[in-house]
């Protein structure tokens, strides 16, 4: 009877015992629920209770810089492993673009600068170094004209370009006066003469392509003027030309026109520029020539200077022959022809042509026998696709004044106006009303994000990245002349986005983050990823996306990422191992919520050490 009446006074006590402990979860939603919606006289006494409670919040993370010396925060989180630094020869390893592996390819169309990287079992396991003697560089906009040289040591440029005023050396640091190969009176006074061409002033031109940028001088100045280059150049003789544009806190890429697509969506740009960039216009059918109007919006502009352009003028001074540069000028005229581009004016070395609203307003276009037309269904499909020799077709319109593909209006208005891609349905499953939502709901992430890094909205992070953009409502959100957004979309991504992100006055390129991207180490201030690693999820290594996100990030840089809990407490323990301090919190709308957010900071450290840890 003894044994039998504990047994019941056991099962009572345990019945109380689950009893109180639902009571007190239920208890505590309640609180919860209550602290998040505003009302009442306990709000701080519930989040007191919240903080005390709450095992997802590390200690609180400090983004101010080593010189503050403010005491680092201990990690309540065990890393998963540690890893070492490269040896110092890999100080500016570029994975895609190594010089090495280059020399492996044909130099035909300069195949061998494209893309070409290493299989998985020779990628690097380790933490890419910083120079000896590396610093933050200059707030904008003084890191327009001046970078230091620790940052980047190669005084080569300084040198071949003396008297065309790209760079020049002094003291510690590298100063760039503005100037160019077609323009060594300086960048402004070479825009201003463009500008009394191209609408640059009221907002019609907003986002352009420099191609052959050199150290993206052109970019550079345009920013004042509100207009967004994106400017690329391979990695060749000209040492660290893309490193000195994003040192200067411009945007730039690793690339070149060669035998692949670029990496962009078609219809994109307001503006193509080519200022004495070597590309062979002519060459080859015209196909470079017709990939520069694959990404030409309706009613872009494209410009070229230099040769062969005013040809009779200066062709003592280009050392070539009469012929073989009216030759050159010929070809290109009849290439424009072809593609229905009208040429608006020649000024000295610069000639305009502008790219025709639709093809109702093209006589020539209207005999497609006269012209091949690709047959791609999709004209964004680009990602290692070859270039061929053929007109990527643009929507059709029903009136000859309407421009294909929809009106895009002048910025910043189309910031925040519907792109054309959705109004017009281009983006299947998404609709106008879906759009607003998104812009709505990053402008509430990012006042959350503000509230954690007091820094995000002030100019401290000049050079931002976001590795999944969507449809660029990150960007968006903290638009400002202060800094400026890479928005990437994976290759790999449901919707092909960036062509609307594009139609907002953004920039941004199609990749894949299995690979590395098209950059220099440490070029990156702020690195934003929402959602990545569940998009990669059995696609490629958590671990080699983390080290290419280190090697693109500067020492005291940040990284904000969103994503589910699991996904973010495996991510967060490879973190610790990478010299990151991190700090996992909730997300806005309150701990019930799976999607939390990881906010880390790289630590400051640089190489030096010849004997570091093999690179495998």
């Amino acid at each position: 009877m003894a044994v039998k009446a504990s047994s019941a006074d056991n099962r009572t006590r345990s019945t109380v015992s689950l009893c109180i402990v639902i009571g007190m979860c239920c208890f505590f939603y309640i609180l919860g629920a209550w602290q998040k919606s505003g009302f009442g006289k306990g709000d701080s006494i519930a989040l007191e209770i919240t903080k005390r409670t709450d095992c997802t919040i590390l200690p609180n993370l400090s983004f101010d810089t080593h010189l503050a010396k403010q005491a680092r925060p201990r990690d309540l989180v065990s890393p998963a492993k540690k890893f070492k630094p490269c040896p110092d020869r890999y100080t500016d390893y570029t994975p895609c673009q190594d010089q090495n592996r280059a020399m492996k390819f044909p130099r035909e169309n300069m195949n061998y600068r494209e893309r070409h990287c290493p299989p998985q079992k020779e990628k690097l396991h380790c933490l890419i170094p910083p120079p000896k003697g590396y610093v933050a560089p200059f707030p904008w906009p003084k890191s327009r004209d001046y970078v230091p040289f620790a940052n980047c040591p190669y005084k080569s440029l300084t040198v071949e370009k003396a008297i065309q005023n790209w760079v020049q050396f002094e003291g510690n640091v590298f100063r760039f006066p503005g100037g160019g190969t077609q323009f060594p009176q300086g960048a402004d006074k070479y825009i201003d003469q463009l500008a009394s061409v191209v609408p640059i002033a009221n907002g019609t031109v907003r986002t352009a392509l420099d191609t052959g940028c050199g150290v993206a001088s052109w970019g550079a100045y345009l920013l004042k003027r509100n207009v967004l280059a994106m400017s690329f150049a391979p990695r060749d003789s000209h040492e660290a030309q893309v490193q000195f544009a994003l040192e200067r806190g411009v945007p730039a890429v690793i690339g070149v026109l060669g035998t692949i697509k670029l990496p962009f969506p078609s219809r994109a740009f307001d503006m193509a520029h080519c200022s004495r960039c070597l590309i062979p216009w002519g060459a080859n059918g015209g196909i470079y020539m017709m990939e520069v109007d694959r990404v030409l919006r309706p009613g872009g502009y494209w410009v070229l200077s230099g040769p062969p352009i005013n040809w009779k003028v200066n062709y003592k001074g280009w050392q070539r022959t009469k012929k073989d540069l009216e030759a050159e000028q010929n070809k290109i005229e009849e290439i424009a022809d072809l593609l229905c581009w009208e040429k608006v004016k020649e000024i000295g070395e610069m000639a305009i042509w502008r790219k025709r609203l639709n093809t109702e307003s093209c006589p020539s276009r209207q005999d497609e026998s006269s012209v091949q037309m690709c047959d791609s269904t999709n004209a964004d499909d680009v990602w290692y696709k070859k270039m061929k020799p053929c007109v990527t077709p643009i929507p059709d319109v029903n009136d000859p004044s309407e421009v294909a593909g929809g009106a895009i209006k002048p910025f910043p208005s189309r910031l925040n106006a519907v792109p054309p891609r959705i109004a017009n349905g281009l983006i299947p499953g998404v609709s106008s009303q879906a759009y607003q939502k998104d812009n709505k709901m990053w402008k509430k992430h990012v006042k959350a994000y503000s509230s954690v890094n007091k820094y995000l909205l002030t100019g401290r992070y000049r050079n931002i990245m976001d590795m999944s953009a969507g449809f660029g409502g990150f960007a968006a959100a903290i638009e400002s002349p202060k800094s400026w957004v890479m928005n990437v979309v994976p290759t790999i991504s449901k919707m092909s986005t960036l062509g609307a992100i594009y139609e907002r006055g953004l920039i941004g390129i199609y990749h894949d983050w299995c690979e590395a991207f098209s950059t220099y180490p440490r070029t990156y201030d702020l690195i934003h990823a929402s959602g990545l690693f569940t998009l990669y999820k059995n696609k490629c290594n958590m671990e080699d996306i983390l080290l290419e996100m280190d090697r693109v990030l500067r020492p005291e840089g940040a990284v904000i990422m969103r994503d589910d809990v699991d996904i973010l407490t495996k991510v967060n323990r490879l973190a610790l191992g990478m010299k990151w301090n991190t700090r996992l919190v909730d997300h806005e709308d309150g701990p019930m919520v799976r999607e939390k957010v990881l906010y880390a900071v790289k630590q400051y450290w640089v190489g030096g050490n010849q004997t570091a840890a093999a690179a495998a």
